[in-house]
């Protein structure tokens, strides 16, 4: 796909206006506090997987409200404890998978808890995790599910989720609670970012082509899903556009970004037609806290892969070096 947003110079100024709802952080603080209270012992259940350098645990946490979320949690073998963490998001569509197919940060000596994504999990890597607030009519995927109410819509469980994911992993004796970092792809990285601005102390941020920011501009400049989801939904319910634009501002990654502090690096693809470059440039050009951004200039939405896998591995690495 050839460039089809903003010319770069632009998206490097792009900040446009915040839409965050007066009761936002009201809203979020109610959400997390009902979630904390409902909330039980983690399970850990070892597993034989075979591998012979991580340890494995089948692992399920109380995410929203109280509700069971599945993972893994996957530790070297070889360990001098208490190790740093890394809490791991999916793209959409995709759950929790296998464990084989989370090594990267392990690998590297990190205690990593991947979080399944309720309700997916059907499209590419395979989920665990039933989605028990689901209800009313939406478009087929999970873009459009509860979306006439913050209360009801599909986004806030998966956010809270995220928050006691890493509450779970902090938890572990096996961690230090102090070197702990988010990260994730697509959905995974809107995830990430929303986690850094929900969680004050949350000290290091990786959201890789980050999904879910600046909803108004995404819905009205790409026809790939899933954000066209959203504009498929608009267009039968004609009468509901405020409605859904009122929702989404509760969970847009601009709102959060201007809320966090961690240290983040995020990447963005100058093609990319899923996480368009402008949204990822207004999340980005808004965050609140120390922030990098490697722009791959030629990449769709798989953005650096490999590549920058590897620099994620080095930022993390410097950042908790310095403390």
């Amino acid at each position: 796909m050839a460039v089809y947003d903003l010319p770069l110079e632009e998206l490097e100024r792009y900040r446009p206006a915040l839409t965050t709802p007066d009761d936002f952080d009201a809203f979020w603080s109610a959400t997390l506090d009902d979630a904390e209270a409902k909330a039980w012992e983690p399970r850990f259940e070892a597993l034989d997987t075979g591998l012979e350098t991580v340890q494995v645990f089948d692992t399920t946490f109380a995410g929203f409200a109280g509700q069971p979320v599945r993972g893994w949690l996957l530790l070297p073998r070889q360990r001098q404890e208490p190790l740093p963490g890394m809490v791991e998001f999916i793209g959409y569509g995709g759950g929790r998978g296998l464990p084989a197919d989370w090594l990267l940060w392990p690998s590297a000596g990190y205690a990593t808890l991947v979080m399944d994504t309720r309700g997916q999990g059907s499209t590419w890597l395979q989920g665990d995790t039933d989605d028990a607030g689901a209800g009313g009519p939406h478009h087929p995927g999970f873009m459009t599910a509860g979306i006439l109410d913050p209360e009801t819509y599909y986004f806030r469980r998966l956010y809270t989720d995220a928050v006691r994911a890493l509450a779970t992993l902090r938890a572990h004796p096996a961690v230090d609670a102090r070197r702990v970092a988010a990260t994730g792809r697509s959905q995974g990285g809107g995830v990430t970012l929303a986690l850094a601005g929900l969680v004050p102390d949350l000290p290091v941020a990786l959201p890789d082509v980050p999904f879910l920011c600046h909803f108004g501009r995404a819905t009205e400049i790409t026809d790939a899903a899933p954000y066209v989801e959203v504009a498929r939904y608009c267009r039968v319910h004609r009468d509901k556009i405020d409605r859904v634009f009122h929702t989404l501002a509760y969970v847009d990654g601009m709102n959060f970004a201007a809320r966090a502090s961690a240290r983040a690096l995020f990447s963005a693809g100058l093609m990319d037609p899923i996480s368009p470059p402008s949204t990822v440039y207004a999340a980005f050009n808004h965050y609140a806290g120390p922030k990098h951004l490697r722009l791959y200039r030629f990449n769709e939405h798989e953005g650096g892969e490999t590549q920058h896998a590897m620099e994620q591995l080095r930022f993390v690495r410097e950042a908790f070096a310095a403390g």
